[in-house]
């Protein structure tokens, strides 16, 4: 299992609708997550920054695979660009990884 962490940013006053979205995140994307191995996915924010962090069961490279090769996840990111900005990884063809700097287990 290997982790992953990702950031992006809201924008303004879209918060809420970002939080309602994910309150009726559609059941197709919540199976393409399962079938890329993703679990424990859990987003935070901080003004107007978000972080979310998985758990790939197996393994970073497969879940960003699958991810990236899913126009479930293409209609996903359609579905959000009005409330929030993040960059990909042209190598990947999904979120850029944070840097891991510390870890206790």
């Amino acid at each position: 299992m290997e982790r992953f962490t990702w950031k992006a940013r809201l924008l303004p006053g879209k918060k809420e609708e970002y939080i309602h979205r994910h309150d009726e995140i559609w059941p197709e994307m919540t199976e393409l997550l399962n079938k890329a191995g993703i679990h424990n996915y859990t987003i935070w924010c901080v003004g107007d920054e978000l972080f979310g962090y998985y758990e790939a069961e197996q393994g970073v490279e497969f879940a960003s695979r699958t991810q990236a090769e899913s126009p479930v996840v293409d209609r996903w990111n359609e579905h959000m660009k009005d409330v929030m900005v993040m960059e990909k990884d042209p190598a990947t063809g999904t979120h850029y990884q944070l840097e891991q700097v510390f870890f206790h287990p």
